[in-house]
């Protein structure tokens, strides 16, 4: 039993055996198929790529060998372009050369015509020399005397009439101009001057100020800068000092120290301090409401500032400040009249003063100290150039400068602005007549018309119709350069020729 066991076990293992090798065959053979279905597939695929591939670069090739023989044809093309202008260039450069040599010749003869007519006015001018018997130079200065001594009159009538219609035309034109801003510029005419004293309600305040051993005036004068007389007038105190600004602070702190009544040292520092904050705002909102006035924004707030310091700066009796903002106001009814810049003028003329806030501070005149400080703190050019050019000492190169210069004249000279006393009157019309006499052929002079008018009498003989009409503009040019007034002065020349015969 056991072997038929053993036998039936090796009979299974055997069909088993063979039974995993016929279906590993199957299998093998099976894969096979589907291996060499794949690769067939693989191949046509393959093929396909190629046969696609193959025409694709048969396309690229002819597209490439139609540009090439484009580009070849216009090779060629440009290449006979380029042939027929080289062989053009070739023609123009031949007549040129023709022509140049033409012109050499032609300026040979030309050359040889100067020579040849150069000799014939050499033979002319001696010959000419031999009749007249007089040299070339000679010839020529009796001419020019005789010439001038025929149209000398009838130059001097012309340079007349010329004058008289171009003084009647811009004069007219100007005065009307000028009048109509006049009348459409109203301001007060009375004069003013800087406090410099302070009402005492009692005599007994001045105890008070001057203190044990003197020790509150002097406080008062450390803290303010300014020199404070007590004794001098009877009920006011007097206070003395260059800076009108100190002054003012000097001023508002003894007001307050007099209403107060406490007078001692440690107060007087308090009250200064406090009246140099007042100042201070009072100068801000001075500038800021003369700008604000006629119309000036967009102004750098330290020209403000100093434009505020000019409301306690006179100038002939006449404040500053106010002086600046009417000639602003005039400059823009002038600008608009003649068609200038208004905003330029107008901002040229209300800081055109501001140098006299800074002259005991800076060396140099005002008007030159104005343009600095208007360029230093960012004004336009044109600006500081129109408020640096509005005395005669520098040209005015803009019309702008020009309407600030006659607004300045006009603000200066009307009546009553300034306050001029009679001696320094006096010395004024002295120095005109003197300036006059300086000139040779003055037989005498006399200014007339509250020094308006120099009439100035020269000798007939020495001088003639021409060299009055220079002498009244030497006269008048010397007269700008060396002195200051107001307004104009007209130089009136007289010369006077007198026939007398006798019938006998």
């Amino acid at each position: 039993m056991e072997v038929i066991a053993i036998l039936l076990g090796i009979a299974g293992l055997g069909v088993g055996y063979g039974t995993s090798t016929y279906l590993g065959k199957k299998k093998s053979a099976e894969a096979e198929n589907k291996v060499e279905k794949e690769l067939a597939k693989a191949k046509k695929e393959a093929d396909r790529l190629i046969d696609d591939a193959r025409s694709e670069a048969h396309k690229i090739s002819d597209a490439a060998r139609k540009e090439e023989q484009t580009r070849r044809s216009e090779l060629k093309d440009l290449e006979s372009r380029l042939v027929q202008r080289e062989t053009s260039l070739d023609k123009k450069l031949d007549e040129l050369d023709k022509r140049t040599e033409r012109v050499r010749g032609a300026e040979d003869e030309i050359e040889a015509l100067k020579n040849e007519i150069r000799d014939i006015r050499v033979k002319q001018q001696e010959k000419l020399e031999k009749i007249a018997k007089l040299k070339k130079e000679e010839a020529a200065e009796k001419l020019m005397q005789m010439t001038e001594r025929d149209v000398r009159n009838d130059l001097t009538g012309l340079v007349a009439k010329m004058q008289n219609e171009a003084k009647e035309s811009a004069e007219d034109e100007a005065a009307t101009l000028i009048v109509t801003a006049m009348e459409r510029m109203a301001s007060e005419v009375t004069t003013e001057r800087t406090l410099t004293s302070v009402k005492l309600e009692d005599e007994e305040m001045k105890g008070r100020i001057i203190g044990k051993e003197g020790r509150n005036i002097q406080a008062l004068q450390r803290a303010t800068g300014v020199d404070i007389m007590v004794d001098d007038t009877p009920g006011y105190i007097v206070l003395s000092c260059f800076d009108p600004v100190r002054r003012e602070v000097a001023r508002v702190a003894l007001e307050m120290l007099l209403k107060d009544g406490r007078v001692h040292p440690g107060r007087i520092e308090e009250v200064v301090e406090k009246a140099q904050k007042t100042v201070e705002k009072d100068v801000v909102r001075a500038g800021e409401d003369a700008a604000r006035e006629v119309g000036v924004i967009g102004v750098p707030k330290e020209l403000l500032h100093l434009l505020g310091e000019l409301r306690f700066r006179t100038s002939f009796g006449q404040n500053v400040l106010k002086h600046s903002t009417e000639m602003t106001h005039m400059a823009g009814m002038l600008a608009e009249e003649l068609g200038a810049n208004v905003t330029v003028t107008k901002y040229a003329t209300l800081f055109h003063d501001i140098g006299k806030a800074l002259t005991h501070k800076m060396e140099g005149k005002h008007h030159h100290i104005s343009g600095e400080m208007l360029r230093k703190y960012g004004a336009p050019e044109e600006v500081a150039l129109a408020a640096e050019q509005h005395h005669d000492d520098v040209e005015a190169t803009s019309v702008e400068a020009l309407i600030v210069r006659v607004c300045d004249a006009i603000s200066a000279a009307r009546p009553g602005a300034r306050n001029i006393s009679a001696e320094n009157f006096v010395e004024r019309m002295k120095e005109l007549e003197n300036i006059a006499n300086g000139f040779t052929g003055i037989e005498k002079s006399y200014a007339i018309s509250a020094g308006r008018e120099v009439r100035v009498f020269v000798q007939p003989k020495q001088i003639d119709d021409l060299t009055a009409i220079r002498l009244a503009r030497d006269i008048a040019t010397k007269i700008e350069s060396s002195m200051n007034y107001p307004g104009t002065i007209k130089v009136n020349v007289i010369r006077e020729t007198r026939a007398i015969e006798y019938a006998k």
